[in-house]
């Protein structure tokens, strides 16, 4: 079968080999005047003349077969209404003659061969439009990374006859749909980020202080969660290295084993060296490399080995994180009269300790057990032993190390000590700190404060990091990291908020800075933060800390203090000027994307104008213009509309190589061009048809092919809007919920997707034995043996024993289809003419009765009789026998396309009915075979 995606791409019409002779537009005109226009007369103006114009048609028009040109779509419906005898209709007093039926119909088709063949290879006026809105939202996903949908409150687009809402008569633009565009653009310019680097996207605006802080922070702690930290998953690889030949892969390095491991390879070379470095003899270390000699041998064939090996590291991972707390260090506080313990300079110099300490053991309890068994020994109390750094007389030994080490062997002690700590850290990083200066223990402080430096009422950030980026992270991951904190100080100004804090403190919480000589440095003074001002600050604060009795250490971690924080001032303020006409160069690039096409020279110039005119002359700062000149990249119509169907010639021309990735992304993903697309058409490849078919092939199997999916099968099948469908009564279904409606909506979608990605028959739409579901349509169809993952959506391959498979049984479509508190055989029936068979059914005339809207409310009539009442009326039979009984067929489903065998009244149903043809069939399966014995070729086309 022609691929799929080849027949939507390159369909086209063709003349009909099969005509006996070639026709000209002569005898058209000829038969047309003596054989049709005496025919219309005689059966036909009766009803359809200027006059009566029933169900709106006015046939009187046509004098000339001119005039059928330009009304195709009417003699479109006149040729299959007259073909399939419903027209003249059974109750008109003259019926046409076999061979009068005959003479209009082969006219019919004679003229619309003739009309394709004349204007074959012309695409006839192709009118230029703006972006419908889901066209709009997904070009702003690609060009921003991020799924903003910034068209939420638009109007919905209205969509043309057939039901697609990309027409260009439907998508113009009107003043107050104008000022949704302008509001569209300035939400996305509320996502941008300055980083040092250039521009990127958030995945939420990010306008305030507080979203600038989440959107930096957030990315650090995912990056920190990302990182394989786990001792266990290292002991495991380790293992797998030493039993490598057994398991099968002899060749293997240790690099390899940590890849199939998910870990670091530079970290795992350090854990292996020191669980297999020489045996220890005194320390932690001797308890860690007996359980790891002591891990099971591998085994091909032994699951048990395997889990044991599992579980054994656990308790490797167990005993390390227990000893290693046992020699993480304490710190107090710093003190000097007057100055808060949560002052800034006293909090951060605790957190460096802490930081710097992270692959340090604290020994103290040597020197505290040692003086404890001198004084026993000397019947004496034990000395309060108090280093500088901490009080931790009270803090026992590390497990099994309470037995003070001789002094011959204290030595190896120590050193066996540090290298257990070196190798397994007190923590790889800290992702959150609470207020450690108020002496609660650190697993009772608050959390939630993420990157936190600890501080009480002010923003501030502390890195502790160090044993992840040395140990864990090679240089690549090492310069992202860097990159991340950097934005963080550069997006959110994190040090002159944490400065302007200080000051805030200084004057408040702590009244150190309430005398008249700090005045000068006060937060709301933009000044303040200058480095001449921070200079003077440091002196004044450093003076008045050392009068006041401070010592070397506390006035030493005041002086780092302003020069850190001066340095780290000036830093954010040089990388922001530096990093302008780069900012401004991502907006250049940013235009050339979302004008799918690159910018001449003369509009780069007009947009580095634009933003040098709101600099310089409306004097706005450099953020705010680069948001403004964005705003005007996404009001430009170059973006806004589809410019690939302009034409500069009042002549066919052929598309250039941009204007036909435009259309080409557009039709496949309904989104704008990717690079590849843009860099193709630059070199003037793209319309090679080798490059077109592999780039067509290339889009098909990327997940943007959901566009195409969504929007054409959507719209086609008459669903694309179907999560906001809202009639069912939930208090009668209950499982009708949010979930499930989704899961509804997502079937047809996952359908075609296979069908394109596959490249599928499109017959297999129709009588396909599988479907797709996830765990909630699962148990909607009653699927038990069905069990998907949570998130997951399976294929299904025989569902037929489920009552689906292919579009006919899906419940979106019967959902879609019904009113509610009961099905609708018309509706059904209905969608399936029209939407899967093509056919053009008039409205209905007014005045028409109305069904009962709750089906246990039929009374004695089952719906099948009601609506053969329904069809007594001469106005409704017409068109209601071309779809009713295929509706029908459908009675095995209810309102919300669940299988049953009682309706809502509790009558039995039947799904029994004579088809069109004169048939009589029985539900879903032999309304297959009517429509693969006699329909087929109207689904085809």
């Amino acid at each position: 079968m022609r691929p799929i995606f080849l027949a939507l791409l390159f369909i086209h019409v063709v003349s009909d080999v099969a005509m006996a002779e070639e026709t000209s537009h002569e005898s058209l005109q000829v038969s047309f005047e003596t054989q049709i226009v005496p025919l219309l007369q005689a059966n036909c103006l009766s009803c359809h003349d200027s006059d009566t114009q029933e169900a709106g048609l006015d046939l009187a028009t046509f004098r000339m077969a001119s005039d059928v040109s330009a009304a195709h779509p009417t003699w479109e419906t006149v040729l299959s209404r007259v073909a399939a005898h419903e027209m003249p209709p059974a109750d008109a007093p003259k019926q046409l003659e076999v061979a009068e039926r005959q003479i209009l119909t082969n006219w019919i088709r004679d003229f619309r061969r003739f009309e394709a063949q004349l204007h074959a290879g012309d695409p006839g006026l192709v009118l230029p439009r703006r972006l419908s809105n889901a066209e709009y939202d997904y070009s702003i996903r690609d060009l921003t990374g991020v799924d903003i949908r910034p068209t939420r409150s638009f109007p919905v687009d209205p969509a043309n006859a057939a039901g697609f809402d990309n027409s260009g008569e439907s998508l113009t633009m009107s003043p107050a749909l104008l000022k949704k565009y302008l509001e569209a653009a300035r939400l996305v310019a509320d996502y941008l980020v300055f980083a040092p680097s250039g521009l990127q996207f958030a995945q939420h605006p990010v306008v305030t202080d507080t979203d600038r802080d989440k959107y930096c922070v957030k990315r650090i702690v995912d990056f920190y969660e990302r990182q394989p930290t786990r001792y266990a998953d290292y002991f495991l690889a380790a293992w797998h290295y030493q039993h490598r030949a057994t398991l099968g892969q002899p060749a293997a390095s240790l690099a390899d084993c940590a890849r199939a491991q998910a870990v670091s390879p530079k970290y795992l070379q350090a854990v292996w060296d020191i669980l297999n470095t020489e045996a220890a003899t005194i320390g932690p270390l001797v308890t860690l490399q007996a359980m790891w000699r002591d891990l099971p041998n591998a085994e091909l064939s032994s699951q048990t080995a395997q889990q044991q090996t599992r579980d054994a590291c656990l308790a490797m991972q167990e005993y390390v994180v227990q000893v290693r707390q046992e020699f993480a260090p304490e710190f107090d506080n710093l003190n000097i009269r007057e100055v808060h313990n949560g002052a800034q300079p006293f909090v951060l110099w605790k957190n460096i300790q802490y930081a710097q300490h992270r692959r340090l053991p604290d020994l103290s309890f040597l020197e505290a057990t040692s003086a404890a068994a001198k004084s026993a020994a000397a019947d004496e109390p034990p000395q309060d032993i108090t280093p500088t750094k901490r009080k931790s007389a009270k803090k026992p030994a590390p497990l099994e190390l309470t037995v003070v080490p001789s002094p011959e062997n204290r030595e190896r002690f120590v050193a066996a000590s540090k290298a257990f700590c070196s190798v397994f850290p007190d923590a790889f990083y800290i992702s959150e700190r609470g207020r450690d200066y108020l002496g609660v223990p650190k697993d009772q402080q608050e959390k939630g404060r993420l990157l936190s430096a600890g501080f009480h009422s002010m923003t501030g950030y502390f890195r502790d990091d160090q044993p992840l980026y040395e140990l864990i992270l090679d240089e690549q991951q090492q310069r992202q990291l860097d990159d991340l904190w950097r934005e963080l100080d550069f997006f959110a100004a994190a040090p002159q908020r944490q400065y302007q804090g200080f000051l805030w403190f200084e004057r408040t919480d702590s009244r150190f800075m309430r005398d008249e000589e700090f005045d000068f440095a006060r937060p709301e003074n933009k000044d303040a933060l200058t480095e001449a001002a921070i200079a003077r600050l440091g002196e004044l604060y450093t003076a008045k800390a050392a009068a006041n009795g401070g010592e070397e250490i506390p006035l030493q971690a005041i002086r780092d203090y302003f020069v850190d924080i001066n340095a780290q001032i000036r830093w954010v303020e040089q990388a922001r000027i530096a990093a302008e006409p780069q900012h401004l160069q991502g907006i250049i690039e940013f235009a050339s994307r979302a004008n799918r096409r690159p910018l001449d020279a003369n509009q780069q110039e007009a947009l580095r104008g634009f933003y040098r005119q709101l600099r310089d002359v409306d004097q706005l700062t450099h953020e705010e213009a680069i948001q403004d000149t964005l705003v005007s990249v996404l009001m430009s119509p170059n973006f806004c509309y589809r410019a690939d169907l302009f034409n500069d010639s009042p002549h066919s021309r052929p598309l250039d190589d941009y204007e036909l990735a435009s259309r080409l992304s557009y039709f496949l993903w309904s989104s704008t061009p990717d690079e590849e697309l843009l860099r193709l058409a630059a070199a003037g490849q793209l319309h090679l048809p080798q490059v077109l078919l592999a780039q067509t092939r290339r889009m098909i199997s990327d997940v943007r092919i959901r566009g195409l999916a969504v929007e054409f099968g959507g719209n086609w099948l008459d669903c694309r809007r179907f999560e906001e469908h809202n009639s069912v009564d939930r208090q009668r279904f209950p499982s009708f919920d949010d979930a499930l409606r989704a899961a509804m909506f997502e079937e047809p979608i996952r359908f075609l997707l296979d069908l394109m990605q596959h490249d599928r028959s499109i017959l297999d739409l129709l009588y396909a034995d599988h479907t797709f579901v996830n765990a909630t349509l699962a148990k909607h169809y009653e699927m038990q043996d069905v069990t998907p993952a949570d998130g997951e959506w399976v294929e299904v391959p025989d569902a037929a024993k489920f009552g689906r498979g292919g579009l006919l049984p899906m419940a979106v479509f019967l959902t879609k289809n019904a009113p509610g508190l009961r099905t609708s055989p018309v509706k059904r029936g209905y969608w399936v003419v029209r939407r899967l068979l093509g056919e053009r059914i008039p409205a209905p005339p007014p005045n028409v009765p109305e069904l009962p809207t709750d089906e246990s409310q039929l009374g004695e009539l089952t719906l099948r009789e009601t609506l053969a009442k329904h069809r007594d009326h001469a106005s409704c039979a017409g068109c209601h026998n071309r779809f009713d009984a295929i509706g029908v067929v459908f009675e095995g489903y209810g309102p919300i396309g669940e299988r049953r065998t009682l309706d809502l009244g509790g009558r039995e149903v039947d799904t029994q009915a004579v088809l069109p043809d004169g048939g009589k069939r029985d539900g879903i399966p032999q309304l297959k075979q009517y429509l693969a014995e006699r329909r087929e070729s109207e689904f085809v086309d």
